[in-house]
């Protein structure tokens, strides 16, 4: 388990976190949402001791983070932190050994890591001669090489195409099969969606709202959708403030069972159930509140 708690932090007069706190449990994917400048970055680069917190503190297992601990971490920065000059393969494994892999199970690993990043073939290729997506993919390798406890990676599916998203979504997906806890940040909504178990948005140094994906939809639920063959016009029939939606109904602040009742007296309901924001849409509402 680790656990991010009470994070404060300025530069200057501008405050960059206030009270920042989240967890990621073995096996969990936590999605990090914000705006620009709404204090990811710095949570994350906090979190590897990269940056100093003002106060507040990182505990792993129960036992505040300590550079030991870190060692074990698969960190992706935002930036790319490659050596253009090297070959893909020699890259990878490099970063493995200056984890303390030997050299033949550090390259081992990267071959392995690489055939799952689809880049086998490039292998031999310096990294500068690599498309900009195929570097994103090769700073994964560089964070899983020597197989991490804990994964924390800042916009790694940036600049990504959707086959791309698919390999890395993956590798990510397999890695917390295995037990690791995963924190990754994406602008990519529809991604944070499809990959996170939980969601931790973040507003202006603050968190303004994290839970499981199922909690933060059913928290935003306001519309029951009604599909019936009916002749009528329900409108005026049914509960609540209704507005139509093409042949449906929508339903806010009004009884469901009330709703049911005269929708299926009327016809043939096809249709009963309530709405369910995206992610997206939860967000804008968030940050907008």
């Amino acid at each position: 388990m680790l656990e991010i708690k009470d994070l404060h932090k300025r530069f200057g007069d501008t405050v960059a976190l206030d009270g920042v706190s989240l967890s990621a449990a073995p096996g969990e994917v936590v999605g990090f949402v914000g705006a620009n400048g709404a204090g990811k970055t710095t949570t994350m680069r906090i979190a590897m001791g990269v940056l100093a917190a003002d106060s507040g503190e990182i505990v792993y297992n129960g036992a505040p983070l300590g550079v030991e601990q870190r060692r074990r971490f698969g960190y992706m920065p935002s930036e790319r932190g490659l050596y253009p000059k090297m070959k893909t393969g020699e890259q990878v494994a490099y970063f493995g050994e200056l984890h303390g892999m030997s050299k033949a199970a550090a390259k081992r690993s990267a071959a392995e890591l690489l055939e799952q990043l689809d880049l086998s073939e490039r292998m031999g290729d310096f990294v500068q001669d690599l498309s900009l997506g195929n570097q994103q993919r090769v700073q994964l390798a560089v964070s899983l090489v020597h197989d991490p406890e804990v994964l924390i990676l800042d916009e790694p599916f940036s600049g990504l195409d959707p086959i791309a998203v698919d390999v890395m979504g993956t590798a990510l997906k397999d890695r917390a099969a295995a037990g690791a806890p995963v924190i990754f940040s994406s602008h990519q909504l529809d991604l944070i969606e499809r990959l996170c178990d939980s969601v931790v948005i973040i507003g202006n140094g603050r968190i303004i709202a994290s839970g499981t994906v199922e909690e933060l939809k059913a928290k935003e639920v306001k519309q029951l959708r009604i599909s019936v063959e009916a002749a009528e016009d329900l409108t005026a029939l049914l509960p609540g403030t209704v507005t139509r939606d093409g042949d449906d109904y929508l339903i806010e602040d009004g009884d469901d069972q009330e709703a049911l009742r005269v929708a299926s007296s009327a016809g043939r309901v096809t249709r009963f159930a309530y709405d369910q924001p995206t992610i997206a849409e939860i967000f804008r509402e968030a940050v907008t509140r």
